[in-house]
């Protein structure tokens, strides 16, 4: 009688350490999956602009953008970066300003900021713009200290004089340093005063013209994803 206990017991030990080993690595595969979409984590890229990065004029926006087309070179590589494009047509450095609180509102790993080109077509003070891509930059940092810094320079007409048109153009490669931020020193390079590049204004890229620009951005912007 007491070795059917005895052999009872082992029997029930053994499966009960079987049990306890099918649990161990059932909770090491689940732990194993709670850690994959950490490895895999989608990022999110945000380029914050005027008309340039919303794609005004353009018959398709959504696809012919630049930062649209960037989204599709991401897409094909298979890079873990969503691309949201938070372009407001006719915006100045100080609506940005104004704006920026609510747009950070989704967490940003990479911001890409493209304004300026309003304030120097409307001839406002180069300290003044300065100024405001400061305060846009800083309200990030603090924000989201980890986040990777863009910044698209602009250029303005000769029309608006040489000193103004020196100033303007500094002032965007002078916050890039002091800010650490990757640098494209001219957004609308290969593409600026080309008219079959250009839409009727002779202000925004025609589709091919998007196309450049996306090129111009994409030359920098990989070396940091």
């Amino acid at each position: 009688m007491n070795k059917l206990v005895t052999l009872i017991l082992i029997i029930l030990v053994t499966a009960g350490c079987g049990n306890n080993q099918k649990a161990a690595k059932k909770t090491s595969s689940e732990a194993g999956s709670a850690k994959a979409p950490a490895s895999g984590e989608i990022k999110n890229i945000l380029f914050f602009g005027n008309s340039l990065t919303a794609g005004y004029g353009l018959e398709d926006p959504s696809e012919q953008s630049f930062p649209a087309l960037i989204r599709d070179k991401i897409d094909s590589l298979k890079l873990p970066y969503k691309v949201i494009n938070a372009g407001n047509s006719g915006e100045t450095t100080a609506g940005g300003k104004s704006r920026i609180g609510w747009i950070l509102r989704n967490k940003v790993d990479v911001f890409v900021l493209e304004l300026g080109a309003n304030d120097g077509l409307r001839g406002i003070p180069v300290k003044e713009t300065s100024r405001n891509l400061q305060a846009i930059i800083d309200t990030v940092k603090i924000k989201y200290p980890q986040a990777k810094l863009v910044l698209l320079g602009m250029e303005v007409p000769p029309n608006m004089g040489g000193s103004y048109t020196a100033s303007f153009r500094a002032i965007f490669r002078q916050i890039a340093e002091k800010n650490n931020m990757t640098f494209v020193p001219f957004l609308l390079d290969k593409v600026a005063g080309i008219t079959k590049l250009n839409q009727k204004d002779g202000i925004h890229p025609t589709a091919e013209g998007a196309k450049i620009v996306a090129e111009n951005v994409w030359k920098e912007l990989e070396k940091i994803l």
